[in-house]
């Protein structure tokens, strides 16, 4: 079993919550969420801030090998600037070699931020989307101003 599949497994129990109950949540079958903890599969990454939501961990804690689950997220400093923009609409700049092509010059709604994670969704020519990205891949964000 990898660490993330045993990082879910563990929670999930702790949680009392069954393989089938989670699956529900997180709109798989109870087979896909066997896997992940079994370690045969892995979730897109996509699937990783829904994960840890539900888990109630965070996306690092999931993702990182050496990372340990602490009480409460810590909220200083950029964290709480960058917190303070969810639900906001902005249009993001990345860094060359982290560029998003999806969200290349499209503005999109910060849902939620994640240690250093961030949840989008934004209309595109693909239709709505919703991606989890690295906010060590923004170079920077501006503000949309909302139509009413």
């Amino acid at each position: 079993m990898n660490k993330l599949g045993i990082k879910i497994a563990e929670k999930r129990k702790i949680l009392g919550m069954t393989q089938i109950e989670f699956a529900e949540k997180m709109h798989v079958t109870r087979q896909t969420v066997s896997r992940w903890e079994a370690g045969t599969a892995m979730p897109d990454i996509d699937k990783i801030g829904e994960i840890a939501g539900i888990l109630g961990v965070s996306c690092d804690y999931l993702l990182k090998d050496d990372a340990v689950e602490t009480d409460a997220p810590q909220t200083k400093g950029i964290g709480k600037l960058l917190k303070s923009l969810t639900g906001k609409t902005v249009r993001l700049a990345f860094f060359d070699e982290e560029a998003d092509i999806d969200l290349f010059n499209t503005p999109c709604r910060i849902m939620d931020f994640e240690g250093n994670w961030m949840r989008v969704t934004a209309d595109t020519k693909k239709g709505k989307i919703e991606k989890l990205i690295p906010v060590s891949s923004v170079l920077s964000m501006e503000l949309v101003k909302e139509e009413n």
